[in-house]
């Protein structure tokens, strides 16, 4: 039975109610798909009725949007160390596609939160928190073109379109490299990839190009 509802009405008490649903959010999350994780089960292991959990986020889905941003925010900072500060020298447009394939795959809750992202989290929200929600992506969007934009000769639109792209390829591929168990299946007896090296190469080719096209149409020479 969940213990007797006290509503937060200060501001840190408001923020440390919040912590406390994105953390069993994360924790479930490691457990199981986004798919698979309903408000009631949520809520039961936060310890609050459903209604009680909605005071503090509008619906379900704005609650992994929290976590998404959260991790989106937690890669970038990888990212940042793993691709090594800016010197002044480009790097080649291949090796900056792969370090980004295979940093980002390592982050399964980030790339399972973006393949939903479109199709599931963004639907049942508030226009209040779709508002939060845009324009936060759209910071760590900007950050993400800056990042490349110091390893690679690209202009400002041309990395922000990478920037976004990086995202739509996440959300197409992440799906493709971990089927159900049937499919799976079948594609090893084809001799497929497994997963996460269909993942990586594919976004590593698909990153490359994107590069090597937003280069070639800026006239510039691509620099491999």
């Amino acid at each position: 039975m969940a213990p007797e509802f006290q509503r937060a009405r200060r501001p840190e008490q408001v923020e440390a109610r919040r912590a406390t649903i994105l953390g069993v959010a994360r924790e479930l999350l490691s457990e199981r798909p986004v798919s698979r994780i309903s408000l009631r089960e949520l809520s039961d292991r936060v310890g609050l009725a459903k209604s009680n959990v909605l005071r503090y986020f509008d619906s379900r889905e704005a609650i992994f949007l929290e976590v998404l941003d959260s991790v989106w925010v937690s890669w970038l900072d990888e990212l940042e160390g793993e691709l090594g500060a800016p010197d002044g020298t480009k790097r080649g447009y291949e090796r900056v596609a792969a370090v980004i394939a295979t940093s980002i795959s390592r982050q399964r809750l980030l790339c399972e939160l973006i393949s939903t992202m479109a199709a599931v989290l963004e639907r049942n929200i508030s226009v209040e928190t779709a508002r939060t929600f845009k324009t936060r992506a759209g910071e760590r969007t900007e950050r993400l073109a800056e990042v490349v934009r110091a390893q690679v000769t690209l202009d400002a639109e041309a990395a922000g379109h990478f920037a976004k792209a990086v995202f739509i390829l996440v959300a197409g591929l992440w799906p493709y490299a971990n089927p159900g168990e049937a499919v799976a299946t079948v594609l090893a007896e084809r001799g497929a990839p497994a997963g996460h090296a269909m993942f990586v190469d594919g976004l590593t080719e698909g990153l490359a190009n994107q590069l090597v096209g937003l280069a070639v149409r800026a006239g510039q020479r691509p620099e491999w």
